[in-house]
């Protein structure tokens, strides 16, 4: 079983957690399990979450997709907490035999005090150095948003993804719809129990639609 190749690594969250401290929360994810998905975490003040919590946006991203990740870690990405805390992320990927990732190490790094400091300088001297300026213009690949469960995971993709369109859902037009779907499709929203239901009702359609959307 895939969950007692990954019991090594509770050590290891353990030790990394007492080397960086109380600001930085390290968690140890089962993805195999996605209800269920924490199995170890340190610090999970931080981001409210405790073990037997679900997994994130990014690994159900990772867990569609895998041959699009090129590395076997993400570095430096930002991540968000339910109540808008915001962190400084990297997750290393554990893989099987296979090459198949079966878990993940996720360091998480709260810098929500540092941005309100760096904002408060921001406002004092008019005007950031060349170098931040350059690094806040890159564009980010990666990002993260925490929650503690699939419900409020479906949720929160869910309501990203029409958030980003200008047309209330009983406005949009069925190809509109068909559109949203194949997003949420791609972000991995559909692996997840209930979803085609929870999808259907946010977009004012049939549950027999949403499946057509998908098998075309």
């Amino acid at each position: 079983m895939e969950r007692r190749a990954l019991e090594k690594y509770k050590l290891l969250i353990e030790f990394l957690a007492e080397v960086l401290g109380d600001n930085c929360e390290i968690v140890l994810h089962d993805v195999e399990d996605f209800e269920n998905s924490i199995i170890a975490i340190e610090n999970g003040d931080i981001s409210g979450r405790k073990v037997g919590d679900s997994l994130t946006d990014l690994a159900l991203n990772v867990l569609k997709d895998q041959e699009k990740l090129e590395n076997d870690y993400l570095t430096n990405y930002t991540g968000k907490t339910y109540n808008g805390k915001e962190l400084r992320s990297s997750t290393y990927f554990i893989k099987n035999e296979k090459e198949k990732v079966i878990g993940m190490l996720c360091i998480n790094i709260d810098v929500s005090k540092l941005v309100e400091a760096r904002d408060i300088l921001d406002s004092m001297i008019g005007k950031r150095n060349d170098i931040e300026k350059n690094n806040n213009e890159k564009d980010q690949s990666f990002s993260e948003n925490f929650t503690s469960s699939i419900e409020e995971l479906i949720d929160s993709i869910i309501e990203n993804s029409i958030g980003n369109s200008s047309i209330p859902p009983k406005r949009m037009t069925a190809e509109e719809k068909k559109e949203i779907t194949k997003k949420l499709d791609e972000k991995g929203v559909f692996l997840l129990k209930n979803s085609v239901s929870k999808v259907a009702k946010k977009l004012e359609t049939s549950e027999a639609t949403i499946y057509r959307y998908l098998n075309n």
